[in-house]
């Protein structure tokens, strides 16, 4: 590491998937990664939520904050809050969260509801802010394609941050403004990021004395045995194809033009 003072893994999305969660787990203390922080969404998507809670609460170098679908859980609320509009997404997204409620324990849904909501920290100086979808609302989609410099900006600015970690959207990109702000979306954990690799995606943070590097790590994990797991649980096919293919079928809608000509649906 060298010149390295500090190096953090970031991650977020996990999506009951306890497989990739474990490869992510592995390489980032490979990696020998200072404290691993995971920004929300534990459950959605995958099969046995219950798999992924011992790994987040007995890992004591792991920061876990609470996203919108743990808010959900934990409180025991009607759907997950996901910030979908269009009536086929709210469909396959109310498949998953039935799915999550009923196979999360009562002692994990509690652990949800007491999560924190941000993170902060001060990196070479500089004021770090950690939060699920945006630092102003838990299920704000930050996608790089509609987030021009100066919004950006303006979220840092009013949120006394120099540098932004978020999830919530699947899709990894990291930004630096020309004030010197530096503005990441880490992706996610749990399901490919609709690019057609099985792989998945966390953020390294490398800290030095005066400055932050952040690279994006891909991670290979078990998928065809999560596929297995998920179709033993009548999980949707849909879901199923994305895990093995890397494309999203699902979630489409919400995307915006730039992001979903990326795909293959």
């Amino acid at each position: 590491m060298s010149d390295i003072s500090a190096r953090f893994a970031i991650f977020g999305g996990v999506y009951n998937n306890y497989l990739s969660l474990e490869a992510t787990i592995d390489d980032a203390r490979s990696l020998g990664v200072d404290a691993m922080y995971c920004l929300g969404d534990m459950g959605g998507f995958g099969p046995h939520p219950d798999r992924v809670f011992p790994l987040l609460r007995d890992q004591h170098d792991i920061r876990v904050m609470q996203g919108n679908y743990d808010h959900s859980i934990g409180n025991r609320l009607d759907d997950c809050a996901c910030g979908y509009t269009d009536p086929r997404d709210n469909h396959f997204a109310q498949i998953s969260y039935d799915y999550t409620l009923e196979h999360t324990a009562d002692e994990h849904k509690d652990w949800l509801r007491d999560l924190p909501d941000h993170f902060r920290a001060e990196w070479a100086g500089q004021k770090v802010l950690m939060a699920h979808g945006s630092p102003r609302r838990v299920n704000e989609f930050l996608w790089e394609s509609t987030c021009s410099d100066a919004f950006l900006e303006y979220l840092l600015d009013d949120h006394d941050a120099d540098v932004l970690f978020v999830t919530h959207t699947g899709i990894p990109w990291k930004r630096r403004l020309d004030s010197g702000g530096l503005v990441v979306n880490v992706g996610a954990i749990g399901r490919p990021a609709n690019d057609g690799r099985t792989d998945v995606d966390y953020a390294v943070v490398d800290v030095r004395n005066d400055s932050l590097e952040v690279n994006f790590r891909a991670v290979g994990y078990d998928y065809r045995r999560l596929a297995d797991e998920m179709r033993s649980e009548d999980l949707p096919e849909e879901f199923v194809e994305t895990i093995l293919t890397g494309w999203w079928t699902t979630c489409l809608e919400i995307l915006p033009a730039k992001e979903r000509a990326s795909g293959r649906y």
